[in-house]
């Protein structure tokens, strides 16, 4: 175990260094500034901003600058947000992000893994029909019409839940439910095509043969199998949820990060993109050498190379 994760952690510290160069090179190297929207700047006072911001320099200067602060733990200053640093925008953000992809994932999982084990379990019967059309709109509908819906019937038509907002486990339940549906369903699906396949298989006959009842050898038996290509999908899908969705925060006024990344995007603000990207990429780093942990132990066959 140890030789596979110190194997896995420095080759995830590679990637990631190939990461953060690929997108100093799509940021850092563009032909436009931070500042080249600012009307009638003189030049001398552009080059003492592109000073303070850590931009002035040939590329290659800025490509060491920039690698050496990240070492360091460094994200650098704002320029779109110029009284903070990155680290102070990601600070505050990142946290509220991670709480609403955490539920997000929960219900992700729990209701996918659900809907699919029914679908499954009652193939090609009114169940199965149900649950796949389910996941189908699920995947069909997007987000940005699912959320004004959701607005519409629980908290303007029902009055159950708040329109807007961040704080209190009300605010938390209709953004998380919006941004976990399309992911659900592709859980759902992946569920239910892995379980059909495990059910067919020799040991779950002979399960059926020795008398076990059909929940028992689905939870106990076949589960623990059919769960992997879900593993697989999870790794991603935690990155991807944890991270925030710029439009379920943009439309339940939730101050995560997602609106930051875009609004960096559209104002050419190259540190705080990067920032955003280098967490997402250790994200989805870490993540991938929890599932292949998670691999051993849901099937004792594979081994950690």
């Amino acid at each position: 175990m140890l030789p596979f994760l110190i194997r896995r952690i420095s080759l995830g510290v590679l990637t990631l260094f190939v990461v953060i160069s690929l997108t100093f090179l799509m940021l850092f190297l563009m032909p436009s500034s931070p500042f080249t929207k600012e009307r009638n700047l003189p030049k001398h006072i552009e080059q003492s901003l592109l000073v303070k911001y850590r931009l002035n320099g040939t590329p290659w200067e800025q490509y060491t600058r920039y690698i050496a602060h990240v070492a360091q733990g460094d994200l650098g200053p704002s320029t779109r947000y110029r009284a903070r640093t990155v680290n102070e925008i990601i600070g505050q953000t990142l946290p509220v992000s991670l709480q609403l992809g955490s539920i997000a994932f929960i219900i992700a999982l729990g209701s996918g893994i659900t809907l699919g084990s029914i679908s499954a379990v009652g193939r090609k019967t009114w169940k199965d029909q149900a649950a796949m059309l389910v996941a189908v709109l699920s995947i069909s509908i997007p987000t940005f019409v699912i959320a004004p819906l959701a607005i519409l019937i629980f908290a303007l038509m029902w009055n159950i839940l708040p329109v807007a907002g961040w704080g209190s486990w009300k605010q938390v339940l209709l953004p998380a439910i919006c941004l976990a549906l399309p992911y659900s369903a592709y859980v759902a699906r992946l569920t239910r095509t892995s379980m059909v396949e495990v059910l067919n298989q020799d040991f779950i006959r002979t399960a059926r043969a020795k008398g076990l009842g059909e929940m028992r050898i689905v939870v106990k038996h076949a589960l623990k199998v059919a769960l992997l290509p879900v593993v697989s999908f999870a790794g991603p899908l935690a990155a991807n949820l944890l991270t925030g969705s710029f439009v379920v925060e943009e439309i339940f006024k939730i101050p995560g990060i997602g609106p930051f990344f875009v609004n960096g995007v559209m104002n050419v603000d190259h540190f705080l993109v990067g920032g955003v990207v280098i967490v997402y990429s250790s994200l989805l780093i870490a993540f991938n050498i929890v599932v292949d942990i998670l691999y051993t132990m849901l099937d004792r066959r594979i081994k950690l190379a």
